[in-house]
């Protein structure tokens, strides 16, 4: 077979700057993505793009639209029940370890990430607030030391900056999600594993409620 021409950079570029527009609701569920017009936007060819909305179609963020061809998946509510099932399996396992082998710049780097969602409330845009959430969590899967963890989540968090994007419009919620996090950062850097893994579980469970709560029924 011959080799095929294709320069993942641009490919991965493409890619990040449409999910990117998708995740922070530039690109609104339903919308029409058609490569001709998304290749004007970036100013790009279309070969990249193709590539780039395959791959998005594969982890559920375009969908098909009938005949007239992509677009922007809604939130699926069954789906993030899905992943946060997920998490309520891994993620406390993850904080225990997290407690059991954080090092002293471990606990410094949470607590720098504490900081950065304090300073973010404060802000109150939700961008940054979102950015934060998942700069803390994906702290603590790095923490646990299980590499598996933070695979794992990397791709499902951009799910979740959609689902958070519907859930922090809740000004009360915010508040609640830090406090949550500074107590979970104590038990970590304390190294209390059992307390690490139980408000993490809370936390989560809280979330989930929350997503449910937001995000509307399939097919409504």
């Amino acid at each position: 077979m011959d080799s095929i021409a294709a320069n993942p950079t641009m490919v991965e570029q493409v890619y990040r700057a449409i999910l990117d527009a998708i995740c922070d609701g530039v690109l609104a569920p339903g919308e029409r993505l058609t490569q001709e017009g998304v290749a004007k936007k970036l100013n790009v060819s279309r070969q990249p793009v193709n590539q780039a909305l395959m791959l998005l179609k594969q982890q559920k963020f375009v969908c098909e639209a009938g005949r007239r061809g992509l677009m922007v998946a809604p939130v699926d509510r069954e789906f993030m029940r899905w992943v946060y099932e997920l998490r309520l399996g891994i993620e406390p396992i993850a904080a225990a370890l997290a407690a059991r082998h954080a090092t002293d710049a471990d606990c410094d780097a949470g607590r720098a990430r504490v900081q950065r969602g304090r300073a973010a409330l404060r802000d109150g845009a939700i961008g940054p607030l979102i950015g934060a959430d998942m700069a803390f969590h994906m702290w603590l899967y790095t923490t646990s030391g299980n590499r598996l963890f933070v695979d794992t989540m990397e791709e499902l968090w951009h799910h979740l900056r959609r689902a958070m994007r519907e859930v922090l419009m809740q000004r009360d919620y915010r508040k609640s999600i830090w406090a949550e996090h500074e107590h979970i950062l104590r038990a970590i850097t304390s190294h209390d594993e059992h307390a690490a893994a139980s408000l993490v579980r809370a936390h989560l469970r809280s979330a989930a409620l929350s997503v449910e709560v937001s995000l509307p029924v399939s097919g409504e």
